[in-house]
């Protein structure tokens, strides 16, 4: 298995041909108005994330022969997604954070109108690229990548789980369902990632399966490592406000299973990840250490 340090090399070098085609798409859609629009997503999207759920789909896709450049638009899809979302997440109406991934948020930077439309914006991005001839020749994987995306996106993934999360907040944190928030929350983006590479790889049923019970772990563990960064981290180093959680009393792991809860239940969600990559031997070590870079991430 590769050292730490060689799956960091491996994620920053994903990450940044990620950012280039990024770069290119977002350069594609200039001149045809809405400059100022355009300026937000770039400044949403062109900030140097990690670009860990493109690399999932990468990845993925490599434990079934695809190359990199092959899954590259499903890559930038699932990315403009993502950022939509925290695009809307930062909104004064949501979260309202002043600082993102070490930057002003979109809404700070140009205000609350435009950050809205910006989300907006990238969201249909991603489908545009999914959609196209360039992602894949074959119109029935495009269909499956499309309706993939858009159930981790919608009302059964990632937007209704920030509206439990946001009920959540007048209720009694104790009486709320934290994995079920956060499966939908966050885990439905890192779930739809792995699925998506999969289905670049024509995957067999048995082996989706098992990527399946490794991405629900993944996305879960996700979820404790940003929960115990809220309490543990500062913002210099996370990229973002921490200590919010409580403040606002919000559900989440540390405040209903204690730190050390938190901790052994990270635990218990990499080893069972790790168990459902067995079938694939050794060609799953990059997303084994995917696995162990969530587990003990600091930012």
């Amino acid at each position: 298995m590769p050292a730490p340090s060689d799956f960091t090399r491996t994620l920053a070098q994903l990450a940044s041909k990620v950012e280039v085609r990024l770069a290119a798409q977002l350069d594609a859609c200039a001149g045809r108005g809405a400059d100022r629009l355009l300026a937000a997503m770039r400044h949403a999207v062109l900030n140097g994330g990690k670009r860990f759920r493109p690399f999932l789909v990468i990845e993925t896709a490599a434990l079934f022969g695809v190359t990199s450049e092959a899954a590259l638009e499903a890559a930038t899809a699932i990315e403009y997604v993502h950022c939509y979302s925290l695009v809307h997440d930062d909104l004064p109406s949501m979260d309202d954070d002043d600082l993102r991934r070490g930057q002003p948020t979109v809404h700070v930077a140009f205000d609350e109108a435009t950050a809205v439309l910006a989300g907006d914006a990238l969201q249909t991005m991603a489908f545009e690229v999914l959609a196209s001839v360039r992602n894949h020749d074959d119109p029935a994987v495009r269909a499956d990548l499309l309706l993939e995306l858009a159930t981790a996106s919608g009302l059964m993934g990632m937007a209704g789980g920030q509206m439990l999360d946001l009920e959540a907040e007048a209720a009694q944190a104790k009486d709320i369902d934290v994995q079920r928030v956060q499966s939908m929350k966050t885990g439905a983006l890192i779930k739809a990632a792995v699925a998506m590479g999969a289905i670049l790889g024509h995957a067999r049923q048995a082996e989706r399966d098992a990527l399946t019970i490794y991405s629900e772990n993944l996305g879960l563990a996700f979820q404790i490592s940003d929960d115990i960064l809220d309490v543990t981290g500062d913002a210099a180093t996370v990229g973002k406000a921490t200590g919010k959680d409580s403040g606002a009393n919000k559900a989440t792991f540390v405040s209903q299973l204690g730190l050390d809860g938190a901790r052994a239940k990270l635990h218990q969600t990499e080893n069972e990840a790790l168990a459902a990559l067995e079938q694939f031997g050794n060609r799953a070590g990059t997303l084994r250490n995917a696995m162990a870079f969530m587990s003990s991430r600091k930012s």
